[in-house]
């Protein structure tokens, strides 16, 4: 079944349960994120794989083929041109078809594909759940935890959570973002995020 979402083009990539902080100042977002606030309705965030973030007259920009809705957590209209919100990602969707909406929004027919299976984490990878884990205590001990790009419920026993907390961090390309983003099954996630870290040492 398809839905027809508007869509927030970004350089990076959002991930299920993912942070995003956003500073919206062009008008075409102002009123998206307004309505979507207001409505208590998602968007789409997805990556430009060729265009820029900022609209540029008759300029098209060409997005991946999957992307991940965002829900408004926190909504501050600093000015009425200038608001901060904070995001976090939810569910991940293959974009089908990409048309031009009110204000210059774009809107994609998506897919919504199936939310991450329970699946505790193996053995072999206990250490990178107790590492991130690590971190977060030590955060939350010295009073900074929400300077962490990371929100609760910290689920460290599975796959699917773990395995996108690396992939927001890991410093890769968002095409190599947008395949373990494609990625179904969280154990093969996991284990693509643990070979890219172990290549970057």
């Amino acid at each position: 079944m398809q839905h027809t979402i508007p869509l927030f083009p970004l350089s990076s990539v959002l991930f299920p349960d993912g942070a995003l902080h956003l500073q919206i100042f062009e008008v075409r977002y102002l009123d998206l994120i307004k309505r979507c606030h207001q409505q208590r309705q998602p968007f789409g965030v997805v990556s430009i794989k060729q265009g820029r973030e900022v609209q540029v007259p008759g300029e098209v920009p060409v997005l991946q083929s999957v992307g991940c809705t965002a829900h408004i957590a926190q909504f501050e209209p600093v000015q009425p041109t200038f608001f901060r919100v904070l995001c976090r990602g939810d569910v991940r969707f293959e974009l089908q078809k990409v048309s031009a909406g009110a204000l210059g929004v774009w809107q994609g027919d998506v897919t919504y594909l199936p939310k991450d299976p329970v699946m505790d984490i193996p053995s072999h990878l206990q250490a990178y759940a107790d590492k991130l884990g690590k971190v977060i205590a030590s955060a939350q001990q010295q009073g900074v935890i929400d300077q962490l790009p990371i929100s609760p419920p910290y689920q460290l026993d599975q796959c699917g959570w773990l395995a996108n907390r690396y992939a927001e961090a890991l410093p890769i390309r968002a095409d190599v973002k947008i395949q373990l983003l494609s990625e179904a099954d969280p154990l093969q996630r996991l284990e693509s995020v643990v070979r890219l870290m172990q290549g970057l040492t």
